[in-house]
């Protein structure tokens, strides 16, 4: 295993379930048990602690309040980079249904090559089953056909939760995927993005190099941020987005 893949689990919506316990499995198949990292509110520490009880306590990272997903990755972004500048991160929500784990865990391993050797934000793309209004979608500069390819794509437009005509649209052109909540990226470069079009973010993260790991630290940080998700706040913005079409079978849990 590569030593330098780490993964985030972002469990911060809900109070953790069966389902943070499924997805760290399902990682830690083929990521190092110790690069795995668990973000989630502090009130739900105990819980997680009962479906994870061999996660150690520096990677169960503890938000003192929700804030969504951008404040969650820059926390866990800052705090692999104290660990390893090199580090290239796999991020994903806790409540996702997979339902091939060794195609995830080979395409997983082909984001991961493609990340290493390239300075991109890559976000896991699913083809569309129908034109679902409760899914973001993403549609990538190679056009009609995008949904036959099996290799990393660039993005031309983030759109969240489109109304039903136009989401029809959407999937009669066939450049268009669900954006499936997974992302793949150099910590360097996410904190590179981050710290361009999130500013109002990272800058109450100022000192992070050495003050991360104080719970002290994470509170003021976290007492003054704005409730942004890191799709409106970067992925939407930045020029470095790619990505990766799924060919695994994937549910978000709250579709099922």
């Amino acid at each position: 295993m590569d030593t330098h893949r780490y993964c985030v689990i972002m469990a911060g919506g809900s109070s953790p379930g069966v389902y943070l316990r499924m997805t760290y499995d399902r990682f830690s198949r083929f990521m190092p048990r110790e690069n795995i990292l668990v973000v989630t509110l502090a009130k739900y520490a105990a819980t997680a602690r009962i479906l994870l009880p061999e996660i150690p306590e520096k990677n169960l990272l503890l938000e003192p309040f929700g804030r969504k997903t951008a404040p969650c990755m820059a926390y866990a972004t800052y705090t692999i980079l104290t660990r390893d500048p090199d580090a290239l991160i796999v991020a994903s929500p806790c409540d996702l249904v997979i339902r091939d784990d060794d195609m995830f865990a080979a395409t997983i391993d082909e984001m991961f090559g493609f990340v290493s050797g390239n300075d991109v934000l890559m976000t896991l793309g699913i083809v569309p089953r129908s034109p679902d209004v409760n899914f973001g979608y993403i549609q990538v500069k190679e056009g009609r056909g995008a949904w036959e390819m099996e290799c990393p794509l660039q993005v031309k437009t983030f759109t969240e939760k489109p109304p039903l005509e136009l989401a029809e649209v959407f999937i009669r052109t066939g450049e268009f995927f669900w954006n499936s909540g997974i992302f793949l990226w150099k910590a360097s470069v996410i904190r590179e993005e981050m710290e361009r079009y999130i500013p109002d973010v990272t800058e109450l993260f100022h000192g992070w190099e050495t003050g991360i790991g104080d719970p002290a630290f994470v509170e003021r940080a976290y007492a003054e941020c704005p409730k942004i998700s890191l799709d409106y706040g970067v992925m939407e913005r930045t020029e470095r987005a790619w990505l990766y079409p799924a060919k695994f079978g994937w549910a978000d849990v709250d579709r099922l």
